[in-house]
């Protein structure tokens, strides 16, 4: 086929001059624009159909050029929904708040504003509801939680493109982003092992992240098997309770399979393990599933700030997409992490 028999393709003035309306209107008809009824939206989106209109990516990528030349051009809003009981705890977590920050970024690029939401008793999500449509908000990231996890009731989840950070939330059931945490143990018991040290433990206390824990758990089971590990150490596995005491199950479990290394989630690990007598890295080495909140120098760098940045472009991708609500299916990206060397865990070769 040559070129003179290729249709011309349907633009926008195209559209316009058929339904009667502005160019503008039609193109802001097909970006989901709060400012365009619903009827105008559906009577644009019916003729772009029929005309068998394909946005040019030339122009789309020309149009997202300039976006980011534009350094007043922040004209939309993405929430940031905190429901913690104490809002402020969150991004104590310093993965969590580099998460904030690689969202931020990459939404300020794209010519959006991340702003929290904080759903307590002063604002219910009906009330939640009624502030973020009045904005024209359409695109909520969701940030871990932990339990008591909040009670959405009746959010119409359909009205919106949505992305959790992490596993800790059940609901909504949409897409995810994290930290590839199966690969990053695997990778880190493979980096202790090449370290010179042959009898590699696991120790994690049950508790507030507990989904996110057997992640680890499982890696921990597959580095076993990638080093070959002839006589491989059970993982400890502790409740977390406030009336329980975790020292005397770590004790008879530290006399008993004799760890010479322990790669843990648990920020408690180095003060209970010096309380019982052990010195690190003089007894025994020790690294981390993060090095930002797991208090060692050793371990894994899960990259937050770039988990933070694919959550707001996954989630862009939906808004473009006008993919709104719970999805039959969702997706799930999984950022993989970097192996950190610190004093924690000395070379013994």
């Amino acid at each position: 086929m040559n070129s003179d028999s290729t249709p011309p393709r349907v633009n926008l003035r195209d559209i316009a001059a058929k339904l009667g309306v502005s160019h503008s209107t039609v193109s802001l008809s097909l970006r989901d624009h709060p400012r365009i009824s619903a009827a105008v939206k559906s009577r644009v989106r019916e003729a772009a159909e029929a005309m068998g209109y394909r946005p040019d990516p030339m122009l789309a990528a020309l149009a997202n050029y300039r976006l980011g030349k534009d350094k007043n051009s922040v004209s939309a809003g993405i929430a940031w929904i905190n429901a913690w009981q104490k809002p402020h705890d969150l991004r104590k977590f310093k993965e969590f708040d580099f998460y904030w920050n690689g969202a931020f970024k990459a939404a300020e690029k794209f010519g959006y504003r991340l702003e929290e939401f904080q759903l307590n008793g002063d604002l219910s999500p009906k009330r939640l509801h009624q502030i973020l449509s009045t904005r024209g908000i359409r695109g909520i990231l969701l940030p871990p939680h932990q339990p008591p996890y909040p009670d959405w009731k009746d959010f119409p989840w359909s009205e919106y493109s949505i992305v959790r950070f992490g596993r800790s939330l059940l609901e909504p059931a949409c897409h995810i982003v994290t930290a590839d945490q199966i690969s990053n143990t695997m990778l880190a018991v493979q980096k202790i092992h090449e370290r010179g040290y042959q009898r590699i433990g696991y120790v994690a206390t049950e508790g507030e992240f507990s989904k996110r824990g057997v992640q680890f758990e499982l890696g921990f089971f597959g580095g076993q098997r990638l080093i070959r590990d002839p006589n491989p150490i059970p993982v400890l596995i502790q409740r977390e309770a406030s009336s329980s005491d975790p020292k005397p199950a770590l004790k008879t479990w530290l006399k008993k399979y004799k760890p010479d290394a322990i790669f843990t989630p648990d920020p408690k690990i180095p003060a209970l393990l010096a309380e019982l007598g052990y010195e690190i890295p003089g007894d025994m080495g020790l690294a981390a599933t993060s090095i930002l909140d797991g208090k060692l120098d050793s371990g894994i760098d899960q990259h937050p700030e770039e988990i933070g940045r694919v959550g707001f472009l996954m989630l862009n991708s939906l808004i473009n997409d006008r993919a709104r609500g719970i999805p039959p299916i969702f997706r799930q990206i999984l950022v993989e992490g970097s192996w950190v060397d610190g004093k924690s865990l000395p070379d013994l070769r």
